[in-house]
């Protein structure tokens, strides 16, 4: 990672609005301090505001609770507080810092990135001269050249720009790797899953997940919306519903009334005109 030991924040901090709302929530103090923390995490990868364990691992859930020592469940509830008030996203299952470029100094940043890799260009090049100097020395000593000599040179050269090279490409693979392709699913065909992703979701949740593609299809197809990435839409739904159910906010769907209301019987209606002609035709036949 980039070596990069300070972030800029606002004087203005306290008075933002998003902040004050959420230091009125339970424990809306420490949401605050977590997302600080984020903030640091963010720069110290310096990926664009992405969050970052190594290089190529971004920080998982469990990874913010051991290395801010928070337990799991309010990891969860303060990454979904965050998340509604638009500070932080997700794409592809990785956290980014909403708006980073407008709050930090990206050409700065791009400064230490670039220098970081001069340096590690010329301590290459250091080594390298290193390595041909103690060989120039044992040809002088030895007052000749051998063929194995000038072998080993040429192999530590190819080694050493396979490993360039290979460098490289494990720097941007995003770049070149073609995205999958997505199929629609729901009763709207307007839910875009990938192979791949669709198996998450069936491992992930084997009773219901097309329960839950339907779920997504209703709305966006009653809100006009739609999702970047509908796999981690519908996860992020189901991290709000556990969430919700452990802080006690378990929303209960209710039924129509006239679907869990009885049925009331219905009295047949009486003609009471027909009823009359009876009883009197039967009182003239009595008579008779």
């Amino acid at each position: 990672m980039a070596e990069i030991s300070w972030i800029k924040l606002s004087t203005g901090l306290p008075d933002n609005k998003k902040i004050k709302r959420i230091r009125k929530l339970p424990e809306g103090d420490k949401v605050i301090l977590f997302w600080v923390f984020l903030l640091a995490r963010a720069g110290e990868s310096n990926q664009s505001g992405g969050i970052f364990l190594t290089d190529t691992m971004p920080y998982q859930e469990e990874d913010l609770a051991a290395d801010f020592d928070f337990n799991i469940e309010f990891v969860q509830f303060a990454l979904i507080t965050l998340e509604k008030y638009s500070m932080i996203t997700r794409y592809q299952d990785i956290l980014f810092i909403k708006n980073w470029e407008e709050y930090q100094s990206i050409e700065g940043l791009e400064k230490v990135r670039e220098q970081n890799r001069i340096r590690q260009s010329r301590y290459k090049e250091k080594q390298r001269q290193l390595t041909l100097g103690n060989v120039t020395a044992n040809v002088i000593g030895n007052a000749e050249v051998t063929e194995s000599n000038a072998t080993d040179i040429d192999i530590d050269k190819e080694l050493e720009l396979d490993k360039e090279i290979k460098r490289k490409k494990d720097v941007t693979p995003s770049k070149t790797k073609a995205k999958p392709t997505r199929h629609k699913y729901g009763e709207y065909k307007n839910v875009l899953l990938s192979d791949e992703q669709l198996e998450k979701l069936k491992k992930e949740f084997p009773a219901d997940w097309e329960a839950r593609i339907e779920r997504v299809s209703s709305y966006c197809e009653s809100t006009g919306k739609s999702y970047k990435n509908y796999f981690a839409t519908i996860k992020n739904w189901a991290k709000k519903d556990h969430a919700g159910n452990r802080y006690g906010n378990k929303r209960v769907e209710k039924l129509p009334s006239h679907i869990t209301e009885t049925p009331k019987k219905v009295e047949p209606e009486i003609d009471w005109v027909a009823e009359a002609e009876r009883s009197l035709a039967e009182r003239g036949a009595e008579s008779e």
